[in-house]
């Protein structure tokens, strides 16, 4: 019987010639990432060795990546001693892909596991945070964990007990009308299959749309498959990942992309063409509450955020500015810019985006995951309505549970900014 991606990859890791959906399988990681929650992880962690005599020591310190950027910098004497254990232990255990608060290296993890080149086509990731389904885009399957499991990698180097998922295939064909792009495709799946719609699935993206899909789009989409419940969503790697690879993350190759077999078996398939699609807005409170922008539009905003691990890329930065070229914020809407890495900001910066987003009155804050979490920068007051190119709306997300957040494109955000409301980016600003 032919196999999925997702069923290639976790048989390889687990040295089996096939699996198939609810087989249990032992993994072997490939790479394990973890943030600021590295705190968490470390105390069971030691817990794990506590008793045997052995030397707390993870199974493979080059195989290991630790990022800061939930909280950074440290917003409080809590946080700044958690990091500070963490760099610690870093040091301790030989950690080198270690990215601390820095302006040269630094930046929302999914983003810096995937401009580094530590994910590559065919790997078991696995992250302890919900969006490492990110790296889907890589032709990866990329799983989010809690500190327990993650505690186990790293002491054993493999995830135990994991129940290989039953795969979902959406095919996106067609051409996007302009206007439309990648969040608008990932929102309009989430809203058709709903919150719970690939629970413990896997969404495996294909068709024509998919195929003409820059790196940047195809990381929103399996960024985002978690949000319709997925274990993960996975792009097959073709040229166009391999091109990033070399260009833009400096991988060194040769690149195998794994492809599912002619005769995979799917639990479903779901057909999309994506010249139907208008602009969609996921509105309070769940990601799966999407409709058609028009449906939504002259809602008054308070606070714009473009930026996040979903769409703080160059090519989202270069979308915002060109719609703010010229023009100014009106007074009663804010604006906040997080790039995805200091890298981003950088090249932003250098091309004049930045400048462009500033002089419109936006504040450019530095990379990290900021309110998108609502545990650093940028909380929403009583009552107030944001609109966010973020991943996440549920009450309290961006620190006020009274508050509001709307969910859309970069475009979409851009020129609802200028309009203080929530416009059809068709119309323009």
């Amino acid at each position: 019987m032919g196999m999925t991606v997702a069923e290639k990859i976790l048989a390889r890791a687990a040295g089996l010639s096939e699996v198939t959906p609810g087989m249990v399988v032992e993994p072997a990681v490939d790479i394990a990432m973890s943030h600021e929650n590295s705190a968490l992880v470390m105390n069971q962690f030691f817990e794990i060795f506590e008793g045997t005599g052995l030397e707390p020591t993870v199974w493979d310190p080059g195989k290991v990546a630790i990022i800061f950027d939930h909280r950074v910098p440290a917003e409080t004497a809590k946080t700044a001693t958690n990091q500070k254990k963490i760099r610690e232990f870093v040091a301790q255990q030989g950690i080198t892909k270690f990215h601390d608060v820095r302006g040269d290296e630094g930046g929302i993890c999914h983003q810096i596991m995937a401009e580094t080149g530590y994910v590559l086509p065919g790997m078991v990731v696995i992250g302890a945070d919900s969006h490492t389904s990110s790296h889907g885009c890589m032709g990866a399957m990329a799983i989010g964990v809690g500190a327990t499991d993650m505690s186990g990698v790293w002491a054993l180097g493999r995830m135990v007990n994991v129940e290989v998922p039953p795969t979902i295939k959406v095919v996106a064909d067609g051409e996007f009308k302009p206007g439309v792009g990648a969040k608008d495709l990932i929102l309009y799946v989430i809203g058709m299959i709903s919150a719970e719609g690939a629970n413990f699935r896997v969404i495996e993206f294909h068709g024509r749309a998919i195929r003409n899909m820059p790196i940047s789009g195809r990381f929103v989409l399996c960024n985002m498959s978690v949000e319709a419940g997925a274990t993960c969503g996975i792009v097959p790697a073709d040229d166009e990942t391999f091109k990033y690879l070399r260009e833009e993350a400096c991988a060194a190759g040769p690149f195998v992309a794994v492809a599912p077999d002619a005769d995979a078996v799917y639990e479903k398939t779901i057909e999309i063409d994506v010249g139907r699609l208008e602009p969609q807005v996921a509105r309070p409170h769940t990601v799966d509450n999407v409709v058609p922008v028009g449906e939504v539009e002259g809602t008054r905003i308070d606070q714009v955020v473009i930026g996040s691990c979903t769409n703080g890329r160059l090519d989202d930065l270069e979308v915002a500015a060109a719609v703010l070229r010229g023009h100014k914020l009106p007074a009663h809407t804010r604006m906040l810019v997080f790039p995805a890495s200091w890298r981003i900001w950088a090249e932003a910066q250098r091309r004049g985006y930045l400048g462009d987003l500033a002089a419109a009155g936006a504040v450019i804050m530095n990379p990290g995951c900021g309110c998108c979490l609502g545990v650093h920068q940028g909380a929403l007051g009583d009552g107030e309505v944001a609109l966010a190119t973020t991943n996440r709306n549920f009450k309290g997300r961006m620190g006020n549970p009274t508050a509001s957040v709307y969910l859309a494109s970069p475009l979409t955000a851009a020129v609802s900014a200028l309009r203080g409301e929530i416009t059809d980016p068709r119309k323009g600003a």
